[in-house]
């Protein structure tokens, strides 16, 4: 029986750009002589013979090679066809290849699209937010056929191809079907299991072809390889059933919150090899055993997504929808989070959709054209980290990124995303001098795209995720970040008082005599500290680039340098908003931070350093116990000037307030090196005021100068207060008094 394939349908094949290889490949039905017959054709380039082997252990069929490029055919008679289930895919092949090595193979060509004309419509719309479960890699079963089917969006792109270990990384023997008009390829790969490592060799317009990530893979090589590697994530098994039921108490806004900021490489390594990295399984039982003892309430991970440059801390992330595979595999991160569940510790990560690499197996020109970024590079590229922004207006770049923040929520049990970078994503014109940016369509220079963007996915985050939180790392004015989008906000639950870190710091930073000048540095921040749902943060990005540690920018000689970073801490605690300290700071790190080496653990052998770690314990542990120290962070009503005009001997005083007005904490900070002794405060009512912290108590490292205890309040009226105390201010502390009625 002659073939009845024309040749000028073999060339795309052949060439790479054939936008539907099943029109020619698998199972067709013709009529040759006047009969019915079935034709499976197979393109195999790199075979000198091939079979067609009917069922698991059947006929076996020559096929004939039909064109010199590799393309074979077998026609088999319908009523054969039929009863053996050809057209079914109930075949495989028996292929010996040029080095004469024989083989079996399924093939792909036989089986359906798994894709859903509902699946297609929502991913065009860009609602599809379950799409993780669709695109990349997944594990299906096709008429009792285990294998992986593969989906990748590349509208522009002439031809994609699945490469692999699994065909010698040849671009030429898995084409797939390009779905019209959204632009996505789909193949089935029958009997591909689980660790086989791939990628998609995507022919770009004019004809070069480029080797791309999976944007929705699930794990990859070990930079600097970059295949992904197909992974099930359904395997782990959770335990962490009662955090996850009562995880919004945990999270919610009159909750304690202390945020222990982790660099995952560089908290701890391997004694014995200094530049081996530990495991997620090894991390997690000492990070877990750490955060317990200093009372820490929330663990944030640097970002754990896949990231080709270590030294980006994994800022600039290429597999969004991949754990790195620095510290283990999927499921060892599962362990991690799941174990600190179990261990009553919520874990948020750094979420990056500001921007991405320019790496050329990432999402940059991924069809050749500028599918996920924007085309103008005043819109499309980052002038200060020479990275690339996502094009906010697209459907299918918004789906992209809602959905991998939904998936980690998902597949993670992740508690919170603190969103990075997010003034570079509100303003066009973020580092940018005149005429290097393109207003919006009113003119000004607001991102309405990105607006847009971040309010759908606080609401989708919220809807889906009860008790999550998002978080904003935003460092302008813009107005509601932290309310709800249908008064107007963009919808995050928290936003980090960067304007409280940067004034704090350039205040402690001074020498203590020339304090008095700077007063309004620490009071400023009273004026708006409940225009938003604040946390006061003391990050990563506080101690590198030439910054120093937090102790080493401390003034003064060394004992006053531990003094001020105590009484800093001390000021941080009692201050209304939520804490983030990063890992190092809370035993007085002496070096700037290196993500390539571990935390300077020995200086615990010291008692200045022990004292540092004893109070910042000490500070997590009464914040927990007091409810005035975080039930009341976000309005006016939790906080209470006792004294803030001290200019000249640069001393505060004010009242935390719990939900009880009569639940308050009296908290006082001396910021110079001057004991104030029998220093006269005014108070709410006449009682014994019970001294529950000082910062230069000799536990924490200090010279043990307080109020042995305690004091009793008189009724005598001063700073407006019906009531009054002598109390002793020790030099460089923050001291927090209680009332005992």
């Amino acid at each position: 029986m002659r073939t009845q394939v024309k040749l000028d349908a073999i060339a795309p094949l052949v060439q790479g750009h054939h936008e539907n290889p099943f029109e020619l490949l698998g199972p067709h039905e013709v009529v040759t002589d006047g009969r019915r017959a079935l034709a499976v054709r197979a393109f195999l380039p790199d075979s000198r013979q091939a079979f067609l082997v009917e069922g698991p252990h059947g006929r076996s069929r020559p096929m004939r090679r039909i064109h010199p490029s590799g393309l074979y055919e077998a026609i088999c008679p319908v009523e054969d066809g039929e009863k053996r289930g050809l057209g079914r895919g109930n075949y495989h092949f028996r292929i010996t290849d040029k080095h004469g090595t024989e083989r079996t193979m399924q093939d792909p060509y036989a089986f359906d699209p798994l894709l859903t004309d509902y699946d297609l419509h929502l991913l065009g719309e860009g609602n599809h937010w379950d799409c993780y479960e669709r695109l990349g890699a997944q594990l299906r079963e096709v008429n009792g056929v285990s294998g992986i089917n593969f989906a990748v969006w590349a509208p522009n792109a002439e031809g994609v191809s699945l490469i692999g270990d699994f065909n010698e990384w040849s671009g030429k023997s898995h084409a797939m079907r390009k779905h019209l008009p959204g632009g996505i390829w789909e193949l089935f790969m029958p009997g591909l299991e689980v660790g086989a490592r791939y990628k998609f060799a995507v022919k770009q317009l004019g004809g070069r072809v480029v080797e791309k990530c999976d944007p929705y893979g699930f794990a990859a090589e070990i930079p600097p390889r970059t295949a992904n590697i197909v992974t099930n994530l359904r395997t782990y098994e959770w335990q962490d059933e009662k955090w996850m039921a009562t995880r919004e108490r945990h999270n919610a806004l009159d909750a304690p919150m202390s945020i222990y900021e982790v660099h995952l490489g560089s908290w701890q390594r391997d004694p014995a090899d200094p530049d081996r990295w530990l495991s997620y399984r090894e991390l997690g039982p000492k990070l877990v055993e750490y955060c317990l003892k200093m009372g820490y309430t929330h663990l944030e991970l640097m970002p754990v997504c896949e990231h080709p440059f270590t030294g980006s801390w994994g800022y600039q992330p290429v597999g969004l929808f991949a754990a790195t595979s620095r510290f283990g595999e999927p499921q060892d991160l599962m362990y991690f989070i799941d174990l600190c569940h179990q261990n009553g510790l919520g874990v948020l990560i750094d979420w990056v959709p500001a921007h991405f690499p320019k790496d050329e197996h990432g999402l940059r020109q991924f069809d050749g054209s500028a599918l996920f970024e924007h085309e103008d590079p005043r819109k499309g590229e980052h002038p200060d980290w020479g990275t690339m922004i996502y094009n906010y207006g697209r459907n299918e770049v918004r789906n992209f990124l809602i959905s991998n923040a939904l998936f980690w929520l998902d597949k993670y049990h992740i508690d919170g995303l603190r969103v990075d970078a997010v003034a570079s994503m509100l303003y066009l014109d973020y580092s940018r001098e005149e005429g290097d940016w393109v207003p919006n369509m009113f003119g000004g220079r607001e991102n309405l795209e990105a607006i847009d963007f971040l309010k759908k996915f606080n609401e989708e985050v919220h809807l889906r995720h009860s008790g999550v939180l998002t978080i904003a790392e935003e460092s302008t004015a813009w107005a509601g970040v932290s309310q709800p989008t249908y008064l107007g906000g963009l919808g995050f639950s928290l936003k980090w008082n960067m304007g409280w870190m940067n004034d704090t710091l350039r205040y402690m930073h001074h020498e203590p005599i020339h304090r008095k000048y700077h007063h309004d540095k620490l009071t400023f921040s009273l004026i708006y500290a409940f225009s938003e749902n604040f946390v006061l943060p003391f990050s990563h990005d506080e101690v590198v680039h030439g910054k120093g540690s937090l102790l080493e920018q401390m003034p003064g000689d060394m004992w006053q340098k531990f003094a001020n970073l105590r009484l800093l801490y001390g000021y941080m605690w009692g201050h209304p908003g939520k804490k983030l300290t990063f890992m190092g700071s809370e035993f007085g790190q002496w070096n700037e931070w290196n993500c390539n080496q571990s935390l300077q653990w020995d200086l615990l052998e010291w008692e200045s350093h022990q004292g540092m770690q004893n109070y910042v314990a000490h500070l997590n542990h009464i914040y927990q116990r007091e409810p005035a120290l975080h039930q009341v962070d976000f309005k006016a009503e939790g906080f209470d000037w006792v004294d803030c005009h001290n200019h000249e001997d640069s001393i505060i005083a004010y009242l935390r307030k719990g939900k009880d007005p009569n639940d308050f904490l009296l908290v006082c900070s001396n910021f110079t090196p001057v004991p104030r002794q029998s220093y006269k405060i005014g108070v709410p009512e006449a009682c014994w005021y019970e001294e529950i912290s000082n910062s230069d108590s000799s536990y924490f490292g200090g010279s043990n100068i307080g109020n042995d205890g305690g004091v009793q309040a008189i009724a005598s009226e001063s700073h407006g207060r019906p009531a009054s105390m002598e109390i002793t201010l020790p030099p460089l502390g923050t001291v927090m008094f209680k009332p005992k009625r």
